[in-house]
């Protein structure tokens, strides 16, 4: 990616209503829309309000990204907000809007957002946790195109600019009143792989599992009709790495139960990666009587 006048040339550019003035962005904020899902709207609600609410970058649910605010401009994103010391972030950030419906509540089998819509909670994979810094809730996971969308633009806002320093949540600067992004955004990983840091969902992964003494063991691959997802760490959130066919089979290294699901570590294609236990079995060896 190119800049050109601090916008992004391969990304469409629909100005906002309420942009500011000149700023050198240090930070880049994310935020959850908690909005509906629908391509454009939360967008278009960005772009031009009563609010004075503005942001510089939109990412949708399929990947799609919209430039509202130009780079070194204010945006008005983060409202009352605290970084290291330094308070109204507005005026050293850049803030991304990632389009999600935000915490919901449970209405049988469905998840109810705030605004009164119903998502079928095992068809959207939607999760219940509480977290210190979230509270309990129903959370949607971020679709794999849309953290992959994230995870480009980021590189290539930290890629030009020698300024940002660090990648942060609603919730982290402006704590006890937001709660955005959601607990099941990938944040580590993100930093990661931007920030060039160690990925710490990797080490935790290791830690929690246990290695197998038995190096010979191997599982294959039940999913009829299907592929398995291979992924970084032992988590549903967006870090698949490869698709496994159905019927292979693979070397187990690690295994171990995260959130009460049981996951191996194995070996497919060159990449060490996690899969869910329950599609693969264990392959036994029949040996003959003795003569």
């Amino acid at each position: 990616m190119q800049f050109k006048n601090q916008i992004l040339v391969d990304h469409p550019f629909n100005a906002a209503r309420w942009t500011g003035g000149e700023i050198t962005p240090e930070i880049v904020v994310l935020h959850d829309t908690a909005s509906r899902l629908d391509t454009g709207s939360a967008a278009r609600f960005l772009r031009d309000n009563e609010a004075k609410v503005s942001v510089h970058f939109v990412v949708e649910i399929d990947g799609t990204v919209t430039q509202q605010v130009p780079i070194d401009r204010r945006a008005n994103h983060a409202g009352k907000s605290h970084y290291h010391g330094r308070d109204h972030c507005n005026g050293f950030s850049i803030g991304i809007e990632i389009v999600n419906p935000g915490r919901m509540t449970r209405a049988g089998s469905n998840a109810r957002t705030w605004f009164g819509q119903l998502f079928d909670i095992e068809e959207h994979g939607i999760q219940d946790i509480t977290t210190p810094e979230h509270g309990a809730g129903l959370w949607m996971p971020y679709p794999e195109p849309q953290i992959d969308a994230v995870l480009e633009l980021l590189q290539a806002l930290f890629g030009a600019s020698a300024d940002l320093k660090d990648i942060v949540t609603h919730w982290y600067i402006s704590p006890g009143r937001k709660m955005d992004t959601n607990p099941l955004f990938p944040l580590s990983h993100i930093k990661a792989r931007v920030l060039g840091r160690d990925d710490p969902a990797e080490d935790a992964a290791d830690g929690q599992s246990t290695a197998l003494t038995d190096t010979n063991q191997l599982i294959q691959v039940d999913a009829p009709g299907d592929t398995l997802n291979l992924r970084r760490w032992p988590s549903f959130n967006p870090n698949t790495i490869a698709q496994i066919p159905d019927q292979a089979i693979l070397p187990v290294l690690r295994k171990g139960t995260f959130n009460g699901r049981d996951w191996a570590q194995v070996l497919y294609g060159g990449q060490t990666g996690w899969i869910v236990a329950r599609y693969a079995a264990e392959i036994t060896f029949e040996t003959g009587p003795k003569t």
